[in-house]
């Protein structure tokens, strides 16, 4: 399938730049496959398309300010920007490196205290970088100098907002380098509001290039996913079984979960997955599915569409219609935008 076919016009007032508060308090479309039918709702209403024991699973990975500015050791005006996208073992890192003639061996100064070092070139801007943090681990330098990486189209630096709303409130596990977006309408109230109908659970998934990498082929069947860290339990695979042999539905909140659960399909997995979800996926574990607007021929549109097959129209079909009811509506796109519960 070529990749235009996953484009879509939108309005440039539609992209939010900003968090709505409360979370909850976000638009929610809802798409029904059956009926090819679309409601239109908020987050605080998600219970009332959820049925009694079904399951929802949240990724529980946590945003690592991980966007680190520094300059060319010695050398001034010689600014250099750093993205960790991979924590690779002991102080080896893959990130993206930003700045003029970026080569092995350049030693790239964040404080007095904190400098990665330039390890190898791993294709363009990608690099091997080793962090050297002197009196502190590396984890506590990076959150100290580092600053959360928000996606670039909101069109602004990091404000105090984004420590808050730029992270779900259950994040445990420390590594992503992008939020997992579906997560972030689920307020605390909202959590507990949810938990006298139905129950749930977590999955983690360390969210690096691999969800957010843009596909620059014309063929999607061409497109690569890079690797990323997965961890789903045996509890959880547990859950889900009984909640299958009930008959209750299992929804994941979000792109990476679905990733992981199909992943994972029906035993404890801990490790690396490059599983790319496009149209023709037969999904094992997935009854529902909660997710953002996403941006046009991306992975995660693919993804989605992959997903929203019904019996009159494609996945493909159904999703850029009821993104252009949503662009009608006026939703908010994109990470810090509205969303939709697909079932």
């Amino acid at each position: 399938m070529d990749i235009s076919l996953f484009d879509y016009d939108l309005p440039e007032e539609l992209i939010a730049k900003y968090p709505v508060n409360p979370r909850h308090s976000a638009k929610l479309m809802v798409l029904d496959r059956k009926s090819s039918n679309i409601t239109h709702s908020t987050f605080w209403h998600i219970d009332e398309f959820l049925e009694e024991g079904d399951l929802l699973i949240f990724n529980d990975t946590k945003v690592l300010p991980a966007r680190l500015l520094g300059k060319k050791k010695g050398i001034e005006n010689s600014n250099v920007e750093i993205l960790l996208l991979r924590h690779l073992e002991n102080e080896k890192w893959e990130a993206l490196v930003g700045g003029k003639n970026i080569k092995p061996g350049l030693v790239i100064e964040i404080s007095d205290d904190f400098e990665a070092i330039i390890h190898s070139q791993i294709e363009k801007s990608k690099f091997l970088v080793l962090l050297k943090a002197k009196n502190q681990n590396q984890i506590e330098a990076i959150n100290k100098y580092g600053k959360i990486p928000i996606p670039p189209y909101l069109g602004r630096d990091e404000e105090p907002i984004d420590k808050e709303f730029y992270q779900t409130v259950f994040a445990k596990k420390e590594f992503s380098v992008a939020a997992p977006t579906a997560s972030l309408h689920f307020s605390k109230e909202l959590l507990e509001k949810l938990k006298k109908k139905v129950n749930i659970d977590f999955v983690t998934l360390h969210v690096s290039y691999g969800t957010f990498k843009p596909v620059t082929v014309q063929n999607i069947e061409e497109h690569k996913v890079d690797e990323e860290y997965i961890e789903v339990s045996e509890s959880l695979i547990k859950n889900i079984k009984k909640t299958k042999e009930m008959g209750k539905r299992v929804i994941a909140v979000g792109t990476t979960v679905t990733r992981a659960l199909e992943t994972a399909i029906d035993k404890p997995y801990f490790g690396f997955t490059d599983l790319y979800i496009k149209p023709g996926f037969k999904f094992k574990v997935l009854d529902g599915l909660i997710t953002n607007f996403h941006l046009p021929k991306s992975s995660l549109l693919i993804l989605v569409s992959a997903f929203c097959n019904t019996k009159n129209l494609n996945g493909r079909e159904f999703i850029l219609k009821a993104y252009k009811e949503a662009v009608k509506h006026k939703y908010r796109f994109y990470s810090y935008g509205d969303g939709m519960l697909i079932f």
